[in-house]
């Protein structure tokens, strides 16, 4: 006869304890820790089954050898969306997009909807925090209202899979997976228990009817999408949807995706008629003006698949502390200290008497290695006060011996640079373009004397 293990489960990160207690050692949550139930048979049996033994089928084998179709794709008519995905929607497949609570997430997934609905695809929207005059409301303002969408509000897993496999949706949105309860299990909505139990049914019948499945999931304090992580190991791909505060562009990023490029992004722009698509991301992160100012330069980088071109920002100026001010905005701060450090060990230069203030414009936050010889030129340039030429554009990667890397995706880099009406750019050793005029930095000595005289 079976019997029933206890378990001690986190509800903020879903770490598994084999007893109580007050603080999660893993996250370090007060007390988020709740006891779960689960069958277990004794030694030899599978769990779950009342103890009776049960014997497994064998699995046939296969080489990896033999020809595959690509996977069908189904646009949706919104090409910063497809762009993040991959190309697309890949029919059985399971999404998870989480973002800030305000950030446009239902009206992202509105639009969708109604993208596909109007390509001809059958589209259930199921919505467990609002009710469908709301979204009758906000469709309206999106002038979306005439889309042949199933609309539907409900939090009852076992209610949705029964109405799902009747009405066999090609598409399948919910909003949110942490408003679901299964009536299976004795935990509240919302928990750690609840999320994976009810994810893992919508992923399974995802992937038997062949229907696309689109989740919706709530981010902690941290930025992270709540829950445990396994669901995002059940999903093919997880998606956030970011924003800079005070500002109306939108960034739909691809953290993981089986069926595409991971890292890749789509740009949004919020208005009151909803989300617009930004074609040419570039031109939103650059500031405008014709004026050459000290500790501008521009630098050509890669976010995923895409080129796109950001301004840095940079402010030298002497410090009367006695430890200098160090600030930065859009970049990471233990990057910029390395840099500081290999500027003064490698090329002479002295910041350790001067505030340095770092900034990304637009709002766009960076993390490839490629933006080290861009920052250290901005850093130069305001140092020496000496503008630089508005019509190049910097990239690079900074060792700490001085040397300037080269970089993947350099082509790329130059051909945006091109045709957005750059003429020339700073770049690693072997850097070659046709049609732009490539200044070569081996070492961060030749990016100052660059710097000085551009």
């Amino acid at each position: 006869m079976a019997k029933h293990s206890d378990t001690y489960v986190c509800q903020s990160c879903g770490a598994v304890y084999g007893k109580w207690a007050g603080r999660c050692e893993a996250c370090g949550e007060w007390n988020t820790i709740q006891q779960e139930t689960s069958e277990a048979g004794p030694p030899g049996s599978l769990a779950g089954s009342g103890g009776a033994k049960t014997k497994g089928k064998k699995i046939e084998f296969t080489s990896l050898t033999g020809s595959t179709e690509e996977a069908p794709r189904l646009l949706t008519g919104n090409n910063e969306f497809d762009r993040a995905c991959g190309g697309g929607l890949v029919p059985g497949s399971a999404l998870l997009i989480g973002g800030d609570p305000g950030v446009g997430k239902s009206t992202l997934l509105l639009q969708i909807a109604s993208g596909l609905a109007k390509g001809g695809a059958s589209v259930a929207y199921i919505s467990g925090e609002e009710a469908t005059a709301q979204i009758r409301l906000r469709a309206r303002r999106l002038g979306v209202e005439k889309a042949p969408v199933h609309l539907a509000s409900g939090t009852s897993l076992r209610d949705i899979l029964a109405t799902l496999k009747a009405e066999k949706p090609d598409a399948v949105i919910i909003d949110s997976i942490q408003t679901l309860w299964s009536d299976a299990l004795p935990a509240a909505p919302g928990t750690v228990t609840q999320v994976r139990s009810c994810a893992q049914e919508l992923v399974r019948f995802a992937k038997s009817s062949g229907a696309i499945l689109l989740l919706v999931g709530h981010v902690t304090k941290d930025g992270q999408i709540a829950g445990p992580r396994v669901v995002e190991h059940m999903v093919d791909a997880v998606m956030y949807f970011e924003s800079e505060q005070g500002r109306d562009f939108r960034i739909l990023r691809a953290v993981k995706n089986r069926f595409g490029a991971a890292h890749e992004i789509g740009v949004f722009e919020m208005a009151g008629d909803g989300l617009r698509e930004v074609a040419n991301p570039s031109e939103l992160f650059l500031t405008g003006g014709d004026a050459a100012v000290s500790g501008a330069a521009v630098f050509a980088g890669i976010e995923g698949t895409r080129p796109v071109l950001v301004e840095i920002q940079a402010l030298v100026s002497p410090s009367s502390l006695a430890s200098p001010r160090r600030a930065v905005v859009g970049w990471d701060s233990a990057r910029l200290s390395m840099l500081l450090a290999v500027l003064d060990a490698r090329a002479g230069l002295d910041f350790g008497r001067h505030d340095v203030f770092l900034n990304v414009a637009g709002g766009l936050r960076i993390a490839e290695p490629a933006a080290d010889l861009a920052a250290a030129a901005a850093l130069c340039s305001s140092l020496f006060d000496s503008p630089l030429p508005r019509d190049r554009v910097v990239f690079g990667e900074v060792a700490l011996s001085g040397a300037v890397r080269p970089v993947n995706q350099t082509e790329a880099r130059l051909k945006e640079a091109k045709k957005l009406g750059f003429s020339g750019a700073l770049a690693p050793a072997g850097a070659q373009s046709g049609t732009l005029k490539v200044v070569e930095a081996e070492t961060l000595a030749d990016l100052a004397r660059w710097a000085r005289n551009p």
